[in-house]
């Protein structure tokens, strides 16, 4: 989830710099899209839907060639949906960002019966770094690109990063860069090329940290809730949303305070007592 947040931050934050890279045009009228696609369960590890004034741009980030479905299933499944639901020219685009040998990473179509659908792949081993270099937003992506002196390419990147005027762009830019070089990098030299601060200071540290939290406390609820129910029974619904409001502190000394509770009632009180 850390690059899912990383990527799309960047991608919808800088989207300009973003179709200048892959579409080698000059944006105009883009729209991010919100559209239900994002909530479907056949997805990527990272999806955008980005729209210019004449078609989409449609970008998955992947950063294992493992897949289900299959990879070319999903794009098309992407386009016949994108299409239906806007008529017009879009632009698919899946990034690999970890090198690997599987074949995975080298399939641009889907082909069955009567069907053939491409879509493009870059796999980011491969790419020169730099355009990439040229762009704040793409730096952090300039990490994994392909280099004969991988620390050489690092320290420029991070001179480039420590070369940006705005405060909070510059933290924001380290911190991404930071995230994405650890596909590839040593932990400690990505330490000794960089600020730790400007990650901790980050709004994207700080969204992946709260991402974080609610993920524990999701996970800790649905353990509750299935300790509750195998001691007292179903839980009525008034109960329940009460549990649901808890905090990650407050489930947890629940998690140790049903061991003693016998009925729904007990339950009750208890939650009844919290402050």
């Amino acid at each position: 989830m850390t690059y899912d947040n990383t990527l799309k931050y960047l991608v919808e934050q800088y989207p300009e710099q973003f179709i200048r890279w892959l579409l080698a045009s000059e944006p105009r009228d883009i729209q991010i899209l919100k559209t239900e696609l994002n909530q479907e369960p056949i997805r990527a590890d990272s999806v955008t839907f980005l729209q210019t004034a004449n078609q989409i741009l449609h970008i998955e980030f992947q950063t294992l060639p493992a897949s289900t479905p299959p990879l070319p299933l999903r794009m098309l499944d992407y386009w016949v949906r994108l299409y239906r639901q806007y008529n017009c020219d879009i632009e698919q685009i899946v990034i690999f960002l970890k090198p690997t040998s599987s074949e995975a990473a080298f399939v641009e179509q889907f082909t069955a019966r009567n069907t053939s659908h491409r879509y493009r792949v870059i796999r980011m081993w491969e790419q020169n770094p730099e355009p990439l270099l040229t762009s704040s937003a793409l730096l952090p992506l300039a990490t994994l690109a392909q280099t004969d002196s991988p620390e050489s390419l690092l320290q420029q990147i991070a001179v480039q990063v420590s070369m940006i005027e705005e405060t909070a762009i510059q933290q924001s830019i380290s911190a991404c860069t930071q995230l994405l070089a650890g596909l590839v990098f040593d932990t400690e030299l990505v330490r000794q090329l960089f600020r730790r601060e400007d990650m901790r200071e980050s709004v994207i540290y700080q969204e992946i940290l709260q991402e974080g939290r609610e993920e524990g406390r999701q996970s800790e609820l649905r353990l509750v809730m299935r300790q509750l129910t195998r001691r007292i029974g179903a839980i009525n619904l008034q109960l329940q949303t009460q549990i649901e409001n808890l905090s990650l502190t407050q489930l947890e000394d629940l998690g140790e305070a049903l061991l003693d509770f016998a009925t729904q009632e007990d339950l009750a009180n208890w939650l009844n007592s919290l402050p």
